[in-house]
């Protein structure tokens, strides 16, 4: 007589997994990083290949050594994202030494000393990022200029994004010279290897909100936040007389890491609330504080700062649940 087995609920699986999830935002990562490998070559590739192996390697050392835990956790795919997501957050031209320490602290300090993936509070990739541009200032703000495939790594030739000279336009009134909004759109243009090509990241992010991944909810609060900010800039005008307030919107949404943070930093399931509400009212906070550094704060580009912000929200957030049918409401 063969004994009966009894589990709660739920009874049928639904085939979706952690590895599964991960590998599907690699691969809506991949047209980004196929274009910032033709626009700064080599460069994208050391760097992308060396973040990943060192997060990889990060986790596997930790969970060996010092949480002695027999099972692996670098199957799940998710230090290879984190891993991508910090290289995407990088000048392809950064010295490998600076890229390993990266690593280290998304992995060692912002994911695994909080005890592992599904418990840490604050974007890993993110934390990685923000540490290394207040440790290296000069390495992380040093950006290459695309050059088609070029074959150096370091020795690059480099300039400021467009987002410096779009904030020195806003701040003096001065009229300065941007790249085309198609040249925004397509990526040729200076910054790291995320901010290259707003089109492929887009295409990648719908990819991710058709296959259930992520939902809207995040990237289009950010992205109307954004473009409502930068639209009231227009109108009380306070843009340089050669700039309409729609090129502004739209160098707003198209430059810097936008894109990349609406659709793949911001929507990490672990660091993000889950009820829909909560999770509008996260982008919008994520758009406006975004929009604030941009135009008064000392970075050109303050959406690490604010996703991790908004991150430390996200306890509070996520006190915003739907009521259970047949609750009634407190007098």
């Amino acid at each position: 007589m063969k004994q009966l087995i009894t589990a709660p609920a739920p009874h049928a699986h639904s085939g979706d997994s952690v590895r599964r999830n991960m590998l599907l935002v690699i691969l809506a990562l991949l047209p980004a990083y196929v274009v910032s490998v033709i626009e700064f070559g080599i460069g994208a590739l050391i760097t992308a290949a060396i973040s990943v192996i060192a997060c990889v390697a990060t986790e596997w050392l930790i969970s060996r050594y010092l949480l002695k835990e027999n099972k692996q956790t670098i199957g799940d795919l998710s230090a290879v994202l984190t891993g991508l997501l910090l290289a995407f957050n990088l000048p392809s031209n950064i010295d490998w030494w600076i890229v390993v320490i990266g690593a280290i602290v998304a992995i060692g300090i912002a994911k695994m000393s909080y005890g592992g993936l599904g418990q840490n509070p604050f974007n890993p990739a993110l934390v990685g990022r923000v540490f290394l541009l207040i440790a290296f200032p000069v390495q992380m703000t040093t950006w290459p200029t695309p050059q088609g495939f070029a074959t150096s790594y370091v020795d690059a030739e480099t300039a400021a994004t467009p987002l410096y000279y779009l904030k020195h336009a806003v701040k003096t009134g001065q009229s300065v010279e941007l790249p085309s909004l198609m040249d925004s759109l397509l990526g040729s243009m200076g910054g790291s290897l995320g901010e290259v090509c707003a089109l492929a990241l887009i295409v990648g992010g719908l990819f991710l909100i058709c296959a259930k991944v992520i939902t809207w909810h995040i990237p289009v609060s950010i992205l109307a936040t954004v473009a409502l900010f930068a639209a009231a800039t227009g109108w009380v005008g306070a843009l340089p007389g050669d700039m309409t307030t729609g090129e502004y919107v739209a160098y707003s949404l198209l430059t810097g890491g936008m894109m990349l943070g609406a659709f793949f930093m911001a929507t990490d399931y672990v660091t993000s609330p889950m009820s829909a509400w909560g999770k509008i009212i996260f982008g919008i906070g994520i758009g406006f504080i975004v929009m604030v550094i941009r135009t008064w704060g000392a970075y050109p580009e303050g959406m690490s700062f604010a996703i991790l912000i908004m991150n430390a929200c996200v306890p509070l957030l996520n006190k915003i649940r739907p009521r259970r049918f047949g609750e009634k409401k407190k007098a």
